[in-house]
């Protein structure tokens, strides 16, 4: 690994993220495409860009930003699978477990972030 936020679990987690939302964006109805499905995985995948693009800042305080840029972006999914599960694209068991997902994430997350105070 070349990289260093290759190596961050945090980084592999939002992978991970990405490929859920894209998965059950797959179900979605196609008036969706560009609409919340289109949301919902530009916030996912924006996760993992910016854990990767602040990674490689010139300062902690830098990379303190991007990580709230990720944060901020994980949220936003949670928003989108509210949305989702009201308009019954997801069931009540698919939005628990990628809701226990996000909450994780965004705490891992934020641990890093303050550990680089």
């Amino acid at each position: 690994m070349a990289f260093k936020f290759e190596k961050l679990r945090i980084w592999q987690q939002s992978l991970a993220l990405s490929e859920k939302i894209n998965k059950i964006c797959r179900k979605f109805p196609k008036d969706e495409i560009f609409v919340l499905v289109s949301q919902m995985k530009r916030a996912a995948d924006s996760v993992s860009l910016n854990i990767a693009e602040g990674s490689t800042g010139q300062s902690n305080s830098e990379f303190r930003k991007f990580l709230g840029y990720a944060i901020r972006s994980s949220v936003e999914v949670v928003g989108c699978l509210y949305l989702a599960r009201s308009r019954a694209y997801i069931s009540e068991g698919v939005f628990q477990d990628l809701y226990i997902f996000l909450d994780s994430l965004v705490k891992s997350i934020q641990a890093l972030r303050n550990s680089l105070n």
